[in-house]
């Protein structure tokens, strides 16, 4: 997306990566874009935004993942300074604001218990059928051409334990900075 997120009269390049990098780009007097920000989320990027959203005067960067996960980033300031001797007073709409997502998060916490009761319910009954659920799994193999070597990127809406490859031929499996995984080999069987 385009949007002037820093404020200055033009427009910055919002960009959104596959590996989960937020990047704001502007351009300055310079033909090149000029990389002013960014910010690491864990998963692809699906789709970016930039507006004015949240509160009136700020504007933000929402950012779709993968796993439908909604990010936003703004300009609004988290923390606010105080002098010496200063409490910090919250305003009404502050307070009601705060009171009504506890409100809201208490109902959902409700929510959540009647439901794995409902679960745990179904599942013990003489009748209860038991399915893998299904997911889509977004998958990419590139070619990197600077070392010859291929990425291969799984996502998966739910936790992954194991990734199995194999191959007829011989691998060597490279690690990479945001690999959380640990490598196992097994030397095949010929037969």
């Amino acid at each position: 997306d385009s949007f002037d997120i820093l404020g200055d009269g033009v427009k910055e390049l919002l960009v959104g990566r596959d590996d989960g990098m937020i990047e704001i780009y502007n351009f300055d007097s310079a033909d090149d874009p000029v990389l002013r920000h960014d910010y690491a989320l864990s998963e692809s990027i699906e789709s970016i935004q930039g507006g004015c959203v949240g509160k009136d005067g700020y504007d933000e960067i929402l950012a779709a993942t993968y796993s439908g996960w909604l990010t936003g980033l703004t300009t609004e300031p988290v923390h606010r300074e105080g002098g010496s001797g200063e409490e910090l007073k919250l305003s009404q709409e502050m307070q009601s604001k705060i009171s009504s997502l506890r409100s809201e998060l208490e109902q959902l916490q409700i929510k959540v218990l009647q439901e794995r009761e409902k679960y745990q319910q179904s599942s013990q009954s003489s009748t209860a059928v038991s399915s893998v659920p299904a997911f889509s799994v977004n998958d990419k193999f590139t070619l990197n051409k600077d070392d010859a070597s291929y990425s291969l990127i799984l996502e998966v809406q739910t936790a992954i334990d194991n990734v199995l490859v194999q191959s007829d031929a011989p691998l060597d499996l490279l690690d990479v900075d945001k690999n959380s995984a640990v490598v196992s080999f097994s030397s095949c069987d010929s037969e």
